[in-house]
C-alpha cells in the first residue's frame, strides 16, 4: 500500500457520538489523503442534512448510537446521495452484523477491533475501489449465496426463543416474562442460556441490540 494517495480534494463525514473515534480517524484520512476535507457529527439524526448539505462521498459511520441504529437511515442516505459510499466503523462484532448493514446498502464494515494498518487498508479501499469487504465479509457473503437466512443470526432461534428475546428488548425480566408466558423462571433462563449460546453472545446488551439491528418488535 502507497502512501499518501495524491487526487482530488474528496470530503468525508465522520459519523461516531466519541469525538475520539472521529479524531482518531481524521488523523489516518489524513496521512492518506492530504487533501481531503473531513466534516464531523455525533448525531444520527444530523447524518442524512449533512450529506445533502456539504456533497459529501464517503461516508464513515458507527453502527449505534444513543439516538438510534444506523442501519436503518441507509436507505435514506443513499437515496439522498445515491453516489456516496458507507463505511461502517463499529465494535459490533462483525460476524453477526456486516451482511445486515451491507445489504442495507453499505459498502463496507470495518472492526473498532482492526489494527491500525488494515484501518488504512480499509480507507485506501473505499477510496480507491467504492468499497472494502474484509476477509470476515467475504465469507459472510459466501455463506449468504448458499443460505440467504445466515444473514439474520435470529433465523436460529426457535419461537419461542425469539418470543422471550423480543420480551428480554422490551425490559422485562425472568420473572415478568415466566409470569406472562405461565412458565417456571428457570425455565426463562434455561432459556435465556440457549439464546446466548446460539447467537454467541454474553449479556442482555448484546441481545438487544441484535433485536433492534436484525428484528422489528
Amino acid at each position: 500500500m502507497e502512501l499518501p494517495i495524491e487526487n482530488k480534494e474528496i470530503k468525508f463525514l465522520l459519523a461516531d457520538d466519541h469525538s475520539i473515534v472521529r479524531h482518531g480517524m481524521e488523523i489516518m484520512i489524513d496521512e492518506i489523503a492530504p487533501n481531503a476535507v473531513v466534516y464531523h457529527t455525533s448525531s444520527l439524526q444530523k447524518v442524512v442534512e449533512e450529506v445533502t448539505s456539504k456533497a459529501i462521498e464517503i461516508l464513515i459511520i458507527d453502527a449505534h448510537f444513543p439516538d438510534g441504529n444506523s442501519v436503518h437511515i441507509l436507505s435514506d442516505i443513499k437515496a439522498a446521495s445515491p453516489d456516496i459510499k458507507i463505511l461502517i466503523f463499529s465494535g459490533l462484532e462483525e460476524h453477526l452484523y456486516a451482511l445486515k448493514f451491507i445489504n442495507a446498502g453499505a459498502n463496507g464494515y470495518l472492526s473498532k477491533l482492526s489494527e491500525e494498518e488494515e484501518v488504512k487498508q480499509a480507507l485506501v479501499s473505499i477510496i480507491q475501489e467504492g468499497k472494502y469487504i474484509s476477509a470476515v465479509s467475504q465469507s459472510l457473503l459466501v455463506q449468504f449465496a448458499n443460505d440467504p437466512n445466515s444473514m439474520n443470526p435470529l433465523h436460529h432461534l426457535t419461537k419461542r426463543e425469539l418470543q422471550i428475546a423480543e420480551m428480554y428488548a422490551e425490559g422485562y425480566g425472568n420473572l415478568e416474562i415466566a409470569n406472562q408466558l405461565d412458565v417456571k423462571q428457570n425455565t426463562v433462563s434455561t432459556i435465556k442460556k440457549n439464546i446466548f449460546d446460539k447467537l454467541k453472545i454474553e449479556n442482555l446488551v448484546e441481545l438487544i441490540e441484535l433485536i433492534k439491528t436484525h428484528h422489528t418488535l
